[in-house]
């Protein structure tokens, strides 16, 4: 009884948690989860307590990251449900990544995760990161292993005065629409202390400007980004685009984006395949 009673204050909280967080009525709610309006309302006042399946759907349907519909089910005290395992991709992800760099080569792909650390890379993308940051590339190409412990965080290096921040020439658009979209995944996670974090310390750098603090919730993130990047001679252009995985069914792919660079005019082009062979 003592759980069922503790259940009862912890999985209706929650609920209106997620729900008030997304702007939803509980009628907004039932009808996204195909539910009746009655049944959001048992829920959320504790009468009813939501089996698994009902989780995962109003988890779903709440647009809830995966660690915190685990959260959820545990509250309604059922057994998580996705793989928290740091890390830990299937077999087959790990294959699709790595046909996907080599075939983007010699144009830059960077694996991230959801505070922006590069796990993962192809050659081109550290041949230009390199270049970007005025250092040698590596002489062999690392492992993911090796390239997450050199730490590199793309929204860090975007941002730093002695990072590539000097070097992007349309910083002000990046810049502006980094820090806002990252402004909004902190909206749509508040409970992310990491992803937090990453945005209190861009927001003590030097290069941030006053007006880019507050999001703009009116203005649409874009799909794509153009990088301009000059130094040393080399003038790089590139349409960036993120992909997430579909529908993942563990913490770790959740939590993965790719991030694939494409030149946007023949001179990028020409510079990659030069640069790669250099």
């Amino acid at each position: 009884m003592a759980g069922t009673d503790q259940r009862a204050g912890l999985i209706p909280a929650l609920l209106k948690q997620w729900r008030a967080q997304r702007g939803l009525s509980q009628l907004d709610l039932a009808l996204a989860a195909d539910v009746s309006a009655r049944h959001v309302s048992f829920l959320e006042t504790g009468r009813s307590v939501p089996s698994p399946e009902m989780v995962l759907l109003l988890g779903s349907a709440l647009g809830v990251p995966l660690r915190q519909v685990n959260v959820m089910m545990v509250a309604a005290g059922h057994e998580p449900v996705y793989d928290e395992t740091p890390d830990e991709l299937p077999a087959p992800v790990v294959e699709a990544l790595s046909l996907l760099k080599a075939h983007h080569e010699p144009f830059p792909v960077v694996v991230v995760d959801h505070t922006y650390t590069v796990l993962d890379a192809n050659r081109g993308a550290l041949t230009v990161i390199s270049a970007a940051l005025g250092v040698p590339p590596p002489v062999e190409q690392p492992t993911p292993q090796d390239i997450a412990a050199m730490e590199m965080n793309l929204a860090r290096l975007t941002f730093d005065p002695l990072g590539a921040q000097p070097h992007l020439v349309n910083f002000d658009d990046i810049g502006r629409q980094l820090l806002w979209r990252i402004q909004r995944e902190v909206l749509a996670d508040p409970d992310d202390g990491e992803l937090h974090a990453l945005l209190d310390q861009l927001l003590a750098m030097p290069t941030v400007a006053d007006d880019w603090r507050e999001v703009d919730l009116a203005v649409p993130s874009d799909p794509a980004l153009v990088l301009h990047l000059r130094r040393d001679g080399l003038d790089l252009r590139f349409l960036t685009t993120v992909t997430a995985f579909q529908a993942p069914q563990n913490v770790a792919v959740e939590h993965r984006r790719i991030e694939q660079w494409f030149p946007y005019d023949g001179a990028t082009a020409d510079a990659c395949r030069q640069l790669a062979t250099d």
